[in-house]
């Protein structure tokens, strides 16, 4: 490209100033490099004006080498030149260099301030624009409306009220006042620092509004949760624009309105030309979400198929947490695949797992956790929800594992989340271990995490771990963590102590509440308590108004069947205003095979087979009393009935942890490694307990086979077998804990007291309903059980 002659009408100045202007749009450097080339050529090199339109171009061709050059070789610089390439370094967040030309400015106007002051402000140094608005104050230069809203802003961005208030007094007596955008920061400024009274009084004095500034205030009446004075400014609006339908229709939503979100939404359709923006539809979706309105939804989402609406950011994540959370998750699972999964965000991708969870299926959810490109807490933590919830336990611990390694710090709920984990496992040493990562992240002492830590460590065995936690938070007098305490304790068998506790927190006023009083009422039942039980169950309900749930209704048949009043527990079944459940008539079970009641026994066996014709549980325990009766023909024909209707009873087994790995055991168990090491172990215990005087309860055994083929099988049962292994894998003197999926029979609850006591150890077994402590013979449970 040549560049053209000047006209001979207007001079060469004005003819190079006004092609190197009208080149601006082109955004081409090299038009500036060649206009640059002719005015040399032209001896009007030395021209202060045509220097200085060239280092604007240069500036805005994004030149700035060359700008700089021109600058250094002016040998006049007028205030032009320096503003420009000031503003030009500004421009670029090159701070260091526009501080550094500011400094060595002979002269400053209003321009120049200005240009450093909004630079600050813009680069989130807020304090330094306040200081440098104080210095252009005290330099006695008039500051512009550019100038004051960019100070207000920082004010605003610092919640520096005082700060905001110095310059409202300036700007009164400035006259700057009459100029709406600077009356609009100030407004502004009020709402977000939370001075409503001086925002009304700003708005109120503006004598000329434009909808920004009805926007604020209505936005001020949203946030303070002023519904009704926000649709009252809304209603008063003359012009409104797409942000004060935005904000009505958020605030609604966000604020639990949802109806009165969609009926905005519907008005702006109708009484609008506006067209809906992505925050609008979010906004929507979000509502049609929270009331599960599917149709709505999918009518909203034909809409943005129909206007060609760019349906990823807000708008596609809203669509997928809208169909994800009212059961459209295939449907959410297709525009993640079809729109790819860069842009989903956490909330998307929560509301998106948590519809996985409820049809029970994690895998997509993970392979889209898998793929997200910020990965947040929040993300890592609702995938590991997602797999506790889902008792994929071991899954759990490997991606906690990864986060530790790679991804960010733990939170509270992710350290809740994995003591919940733990709890689910009866992991001692993992539990330890989330407990001391807690410690080093200062989390520990966070309400959930302890209410967490003394659920982790009771469900594990260690009773006494979890009173030290309690007993490091109990000062907050905090339901939950009292609860959680006492339900340890009367899981443990430490009746009196649970109701010690529960009194102590009845005298401090902490009110208790359903879950409280089913750990009470668990208690009393494991402690044999029947009469404190009633009193109990009637404090609840007459004095905490609590309606009893079937948990409270099946804990007080527990505690009459235990009891043996078996007559009256199933007169309060009977009685119950709502219609007995599994648990109701499986304790009343559990509790007529314990005292050998047939009558009863059959009657709650055959309710409980109505309710659930596929209870394994039931069958055992009717087929376990016929046995226990000696009625073996009868046990006989109901082992048949569950082979001909496909019922597999319940398969017994124990486990216990050794250095951060299971071992499961069976009944006659010969898979484990070690298993002649276990045998002969187990062999030599029972020769050594039945000197001490133990006597095999083979009436335990429920088959009708001869007595020495019993005594090798009560030898042998699950409980028994991990004992004998964690004797010789532990060192001596360590506590073992052993788990059991079902109740643990009489003859290994009267062999573990022998072998405590022959072993010196501590032995704790937690079986189906409860723990139990085996110290020096003893059992916690005063063999009651």
């Amino acid at each position: 490209m040549e560049t053209p002659n000047p006209p001979s009408l207007i001079s060469p100045l004005e003819f190079y100033a006004h092609l190197l202007q009208s080149n601006l749009k082109s955004r081409n450097p090299f038009v500036g490099k060649l206009v640059h080339v002719r005015i040399i050529k032209c001896g009007l090199h030395l021209s202060v004006f045509l220097k200085n339109s060239l280092m604007n171009f240069y500036a805005k061709t994004e030149s700035i080498s060359y700008a700089k050059k021109v600058f250094d070789e002016m040998p006049v610089k007028t205030l032009c030149s320096w503003n420009t390439i000031l503003s030009a370094y500004a421009k670029q967040g090159r701070l260091d260099l526009a501080c550094e030309v500011f400094n060595l400015m002979p002269n400053r106007d209003s321009v120049s301030w200005t240009t450093i002051i909004v630079t600050y402000n813009e680069i989130g140094r807020f304090k330094n624009a306040i200081r440098m608005f104080v210095e252009m104050v005290k330099d006695q230069v008039l500051p512009t409306q550019f100038t004051v809203t960019s100070v207000l802003a920082s004010c605003t961005a610092l919640g520096d009220l005082s700060a905001g208030k110095k310059v409202h007094s300036f700007v009164l007596k400035t006259g700057l006042s009459g100029c709406v955008n600077v009356t609009n920061s100030l407004l502004n400024m009020y709402a977000k620092v939370g001075d409503e009274m001086m925002a009304k009084a700003v708005f109120d004095g503006m004598r000329l509004k434009n909808v920004s500034s009805w926007n604020v205030v209505v936005s001020l009446h949203i946030h303070s949760g002023r519904l009704d004075l926000a649709r009252a400014q809304f209603d008063q609006m003359i012009e409104r624009d797409v942000v004060t339908w935005n904000s009505m229709i958020a605030g609604y939503s966000q604020n639990g309105y949802d109806f009165e979100a969609l009926g905005m939404f519907a008005n702006m359709l109708k009484d609008s030309s506006l067209k809906p923006d992505k925050f609008t539809l979010a906004s929507t979706l979000s509502a049609c979400a929270n009331l599960e309105k599917l149709k709505l939804g999918k009518q909203i989402h034909a809409y943005i198929m129909r206007t060609e609406f760019d349906a990823t950011g807000p708008v596609g994540n809203a669509l997928i947490s809208c169909y994800a959370k009212v059961g459209g998750v295939e449907i959410a699972q297709k525009i993640v695949e079809q729109s790819g999964i860069s842009y989903l965000n956490v909330i998307a991708f929560t509301t998106l797992l948590d519809g996985y969870i409820k049809i029970g299926d994690i895998g997509p959810a993970r392979r889209i956790f898998d793929s997200l490109r910020d990965r947040d807490v929040v993300a890592w933590t609702a995938m590991l929800v997602g797999y506790e919830q889902n008792g994929l336990n071991k899954d759990a611990v490997e991606l906690f594992r990864s986060m530790v390694r790679e991804g960010p710090k733990p939170n509270n709920y992710t350290l809740s989340a994995m003591l919940s984990v733990s709890s689910s496992l009866a992991s001692l040493d993992h539990g330890k271990q989330i407990h001391a990562s807690a410690l080093r992240s200062g989390e520990a002492s966070s309400l959930s995490v302890s209410n967490a830590l003394i659920t982790m460590y009771s469900k594990a065995g260690n009773i006494n771990a979890a009173r030290r936690v309690f007993n490091l938070i109990h000062w907050r007098q905090e339901t939950v963590s009292w609860t959680s305490m006492i339900v340890a304790l009367a899981q443990h068998g430490l009746g009196e102590e649970a109701i010690q506790l529960f009194e102590r927190m009845l005298e401090l006023g902490i009110k208790p509440d359903h879950i409280t009083y089913v750990g009470v009422l668990t208690a009393c039942t494991h402690g044999g308590l029947v009469e404190q039980g009633r009193r109990y169950y009637n404090m609840m309900k007459n004095v905490h108004k609590i309606k009893p749930t079937p948990s409270h209704f099946a804990s007080m048949v527990d505690l009459l069947g235990r009891a043996g009043l078996l007559q009256e527990a199933y007169n309060f079944i009977e009685n119950m205003p709502l219609e007995p459940d599994v648990v109701a008539w499986g304790s009343l079970l559990s509790a007529c095979r314990v005292h050998k009641n047939l009558d009863l026994g059959k009657i709650a066996a055959e309710k409980l087979l109505l309710i659930e014709p596929d209870n394994s549980g039931a069958y055992s325990a009717l087929c376990n009393l016929y046995s226990s009766c000696g009625k073996w023909e009868d046990a006989a024909n109901i082992r048949k009935s569950m082979k001909y209707v496909g019922v597999k009873k319940t398969q017994g087994f124990s486990w216990v942890q050794i250095q951060n790995k299971v071992h499961v055991f069976g009944v006659e168990d010969w898979l484990h490694p070690q298993r002649d090491a276990i045998y002969n172990k187990m062999a030599k215990i029972w020769d050594e307990i039945k000197e001490m005087g133990f006597v095999p309860d083979t009436a335990s055994v429920l088959h009708d086979v001869e007595e020495d083929v019993k005594e090798q099988m009560l030898r042998h049962h699950s409980e028994k077998l991990a004992i004998a292994f964690g004797l010789i894998s532990t060192p001596e003197n360590t506590t073992l804990r052993i788990m059991k999926n079902l109740r643990v029979c009489n003859d290994c609850h009267s062999a573990i007291k022998f072998i405590c006591k022959l072993v010196d150890r501590e032995i704790v077994v937690r079986d189906a309903t409860r723990f139990h402590h085996f110290k020096k013979g003893l059992c916690s449970c005063r063999d009651y059980w």
